[in-house]
């Protein structure tokens, strides 16, 4: 994708876009640490975790400043909170259904006060934008912002990609 041209940093810079400098940042599903490099060398304090082992050692090696950790996001219970989770690259759509619901919970209960829940992901993924909505809403998650792409166009009925910005009731 970057031999093409594509924007590997867009999510991080929206996700950066929303906080002061030395924010806290966990990264849900931060795979091989695309986006947590990024917000890390941006000034940030950056918490990746993936379930991937493999991933996460590309992550170190590939991205080095964050701390990574090999984690079930259905089950991470972290000691600190905050202030953005992010789950972006379609994170939610390679889940488990059955620990999607869990998964946001664990998401809203490492929010820091004020702190926000951030993902994106793709239609046509197995994952319907109605059924993940509700999934937030049983986690108590409530939607402030959704938007259509990582670059700020609307979200649409007919959009075929969702970011959605969430905060805990």
């Amino acid at each position: 994708m970057a031999e093409r041209g594509d924007d590997l940093a867009g999510e991080a810079r929206f996700i950066d876009a929303m906080l002061p400098r030395g924010a806290r940042i966990l990264d849900a599903g931060c795979g091989s640490g695309r986006v947590a490099g990024v917000l890390a060398a941006a000034g940030h304090d950056v918490v990746g975790v993936d379930l991937d082992p493999e991933l996460i050692a590309a992550a170190r090696e590939d991205h080095p400043g964050p701390r990574y950790l090999v984690g079930d996001l259905a089950e991470v219970d972290l000691p600190e909170r905050f202030d953005v989770v992010v789950s972006a690259g379609n994170v939610l759509t390679f889940l488990a259904p059955a620990t999607r619901v869990e998964v946001l919970r664990r998401c809203a209960a490492h929010l820091a006060p004020g702190g926000r829940v951030v993902t994106g992901f793709g239609a046509g993924r197995g994952y319907e934008f109605d059924a993940f909505l509700a999934d937030a809403a049983k986690a108590g998650l409530t939607p402030d912002q959704l938007l259509g792409t990582w670059d700020l166009r609307p979200f649409t009925p007919a959009s075929d990609f969702l970011v959605a910005i969430l905060s805990a009731r």
